[in-house]
């Protein structure tokens, strides 16, 4: 048995075999666009909410196991890679939405969210020895991310729509019920199957990934 065989697959680069550590690097690298992409085709599943139009989607559930699998660094660089191509003019966003338009309009703050959470889930969910802890830290870990999520865009949602001299003032009351209180089923729903999913790739994940 070679010495490469001894050693196992989330070892230190250094103790890689230089194949096994391109391999490893050429994985990583593709996780980057593969997430999102992910991201991209679940925008697409949407239903618009009244009165404001902020739609339902699987935005969340990629991005969630996006935070879960590829780790702080890799997940915002696939969520950053998601907003770019989104800002330069393809449609990624949901409803099939693109521009810069979309980024600064209401929804803007859970997309710049998108970004911001990708380091709490790994924080939550990964030991000091890579190896993954149980179904109640990868729950939490969704239940923090669609936190933040909220935290940086109802005050958006707010912030926007009070900018509008056409339409009506907004309350605070309302921009937490309309930008976050009617989704809250959803990513209960959300963070319950990312917990299953997570569950069941995470231990094979953190061998290849992290």
């Amino acid at each position: 048995m070679t010495r490469s065989q001894y050693l196992p697959t989330n070892a230190p680069a250094d103790q890689l075999s230089k194949s096994e550590s391109i391999d490893r690097d050429l994985l990583r690298f593709m996780s980057v666009p593969l997430m999102t992409l992910l991201t991209a085709i679940a925008s697409q599943i949407a239903i618009p909410t009244a009165p404001l139009g902020i739609p339902i989607t699987l935005q969340t559930l990629a991005v969630l196991l996006c935070a879960m699998t590829l780790g702080a660094k890799l997940g915002t660089l696939s969520m950053l890679l998601y907003l770019v191509t989104g800002a330069i003019g393809v449609g990624v966003f949901a409803e099939g939405n693109a521009g810069w338009t979309t980024i600064i309009g209401q929804t803007g703050g859970y997309l710049v969210g998108f970004v911001v959470c990708q380091p709490f889930a790994h924080w939550i969910i990964r030991r000091k020895d890579k190896t993954v802890r149980g179904w109640l830290a990868i729950f939490t870990a969704g239940l923090v991310i669609h936190a933040i999520i909220f935290a940086i865009g109802v005050p958006w949602l707010w912030f926007v729509r009070n900018q509008d001299s056409v339409s009506d003032a907004m309350s605070w009351s309302s921009a937490w019920y309309y930008g976050m209180v009617v989704f809250l089923p959803g990513a209960i729903l959300k963070s319950g199957i990312a917990t299953g999913i997570g569950a069941w790739i995470l231990p094979s994940v953190a061998r290849k990934l992290w």
